[in-house]
């Protein structure tokens, strides 16, 4: 009597002959493939490239193609989302994997990545801190917890920082961008204003209380040079 362990063994050994192989109709960059004249496995036209009709597959050769699939798939996967926007290791990870693929997919994926130089951590990290230092000032504490939350480690964060400017200077630059749309507020609401905004920056109240001192002073001086040219303007009047 054959057990069901010597049975597994031999199928496993049987080789199954491909009777057909067919576009499948709504994606025509992967294949049907029929085995011994039933279906047996979709495959994608790059993973079944070598395969032909009367060809016999062990079940090894099976599962290797399948693998195979799988890791392209993944791939394709994962440069569609960094052909959107760069993307850190961490978060292609996380995408893959709620697309249900293999860790040890994901992991040869992003191992050719990193060899393509299409994901690269630290090239990341000092492009975020250089977007935001140009573009939306914020403290340098803000931009390491945004960079953690990405998967970014501590040294490269710290390797990024390095040629950032220092947070008085990013928050002067932040409260002067947006001062502007506070310059018609009175004094009292306009230091409120821009206080709340530094600190949803990330910026301690001993980084923000001089700049909103500064930009008070010439929110004062801004003021009275338009009270002396109304007076001046309208004074006969």
């Amino acid at each position: 009597m054959t057990s069901e362990f010597g049975c597994y063994f031999l199928f496993k050994d049987m080789e199954r002959e491909i009777t057909a192989i067919r576009a499948q109709k709504h994606n025509r960059d992967r294949l049907n493939v029929e085995l011994d004249g039933e279906f047996a496995f979709g495959v994608s036209r790059m993973a079944a490239g070598w395969l032909k009709v009367g060809d016999f597959l062990t079940e090894e050769r099976i599962e290797s193609l399948l693998k195979t699939d799988e890791f392209e798939a993944a791939y394709q996967k994962a440069t569609r989302l960094i052909g959107y926007r760069p993307r850190t290791q961490f978060e292609v990870r996380q995408k893959l994997q709620q697309k249900g693929f293999a860790y040890d997919v994901i992991d040869q994926v992003l191992e050719r990545l990193t060899r393509a130089n299409l994901v690269q951590d630290q090239q990341y990290a000092q492009m975020w801190i250089e977007n935001r230092n140009e573009m939306h000032p914020r403290s340098q504490r803000l931009m390491r917890y945004e960079l953690k939350n990405k998967g970014i480690s501590d040294q490269m964060i710290d390797n990024a920082l390095v040629d950032s400017a220092d947070d008085s200077k990013l928050a002067f630059k932040a409260a002067e961008e947006y001062s502007r749309k506070l310059n018609k507020l009175d004094r009292e609401l306009f230091q409120k204003r821009l206080g709340a905004y530094l600190a949803r920056r990330g910026f301690s109240f001993e980084t923000a209380r001089p700049v909103i001192e500064s930009l008070v002073r010439s929110l004062d001086d801004d003021q009275s040079k338009i009270l002396k040219y109304e007076d001046e303007e309208y004074g006969d009047y």
